[in-house]
């Protein structure tokens, strides 16, 4: 696919974007569109400095691995309630999460952020798409990210994609700590995402949720915060396959592999839920 780029020289109205979002309700298609967004966007200090505050980062002088999907939120917002694309974004179910640090990411002030869909396939439960995001600063390609979503209710035709099989891993618990009733809202100050699932018992319940749940690049974010001394800063690939919701208010444990270039980790509950399951290994 040919993607045809559009260059945002202006930040959207996240209000605007948001009223999009709740009034789109219809699957009005079933082919991506061919647009992609892209944008210059300033580092703001002290949005970057909350965010670490929430997730749990160091000040390291390096940005936080999944800091870029905040940076790009607002292009993300714009191109997925967009009336080309046809599925709506309230409802869209984020299944996994791959990103890849080419380079270390200190002294970032100014990006240049691309999004795009693209991939899309057939699934038990509907269709599934990979929104990709980009980033890059003076130097080049700096970040990159897939985040696979699911649309409930599309039909294609094809092989349906089938979640992958995950082996018994032989992991060392490095982390225990409470997800708390208000972390979606904490989450979303920093981040921009304001999905109603996340914020309260009575917004979720809106759509189907009998409590709040996490966000899931916060647990993410969280737990690569928790793994800090484990992982190398750059040349690093991390995948989380997202499973059981965290409910709000939680307490999880983490368990991994030993620190190096290559392991596995796995985020579960109480009586073993398993909320996440991730690996990272050098970039291929």
């Amino acid at each position: 696919m040919t993607i045809q780029w559009h260059e945002i020289h202006a930040a959207p109205s996240m209000s605007g974007l948001y009223a999009k979002a709740a009034t789109r309700r219809k699957i009005t298609g079933t082919t991506l569109p061919d647009v992609g967004l892209r944008q210059v966007i300033q580092v703001d200090q002290q949005r970057l400095a909350a965010y670490r505050k929430v997730c749990g980062f160091t000040e390291n002088g390096l940005l936080p691995p999944t800091y870029p999907h905040v940076l790009a939120f607002a292009l993300q917002m714009q191109l997925l309630t967009d009336r080309n694309f046809p599925f709506p974004l309230l409802g869209l179910i984020h299944l996994s999460n791959r990103i890849r640090i080419l380079r270390p990411m200190g002294g970032v002030s100014q990006v240049r952020a691309s999004v795009n869909v693209e991939n899309l396939q057939p699934h038990a439960k509907g269709a599934v798409f990979d929104l990709v995001t980009r980033i890059e600063d003076q130097l080049g390609p700096l970040w990159q990210a897939e985040s696979q979503m699911l649309c409930k209710g599309v039909q294609l035709d094809g092989a349906l994609v089938e979640e992958p099989a995950i082996a018994a891993l032989e992991l060392t618990e490095v982390g225990h700590w409470t997800a708390p009733a208000d972390i979606g809202r904490q989450y979303a100050k920093v981040s921009g995402d304001y999905n109603p699932i996340h914020l309260s018992a009575a917004s979720a319940r809106l759509f189907g949720f009998p409590t709040a749940i996490a966000h899931g690049l916060w647990n993410k974010a969280r737990t690569l915060a928790a793994l800090d001394d484990h992982l190398p800063e750059a040349n690093i690939e991390i995948e989380m396959n997202f499973r059981k919701p965290v409910r709000l208010p939680s307490e999880v444990t983490l368990l991994a592999s030993a620190a190096g270039s290559s392991g596995k980790l796995r985020l579960v509950g109480a009586g073993e839920l398993e909320h996440m399951l991730g690996s990272w290994q050098p970039v291929a």
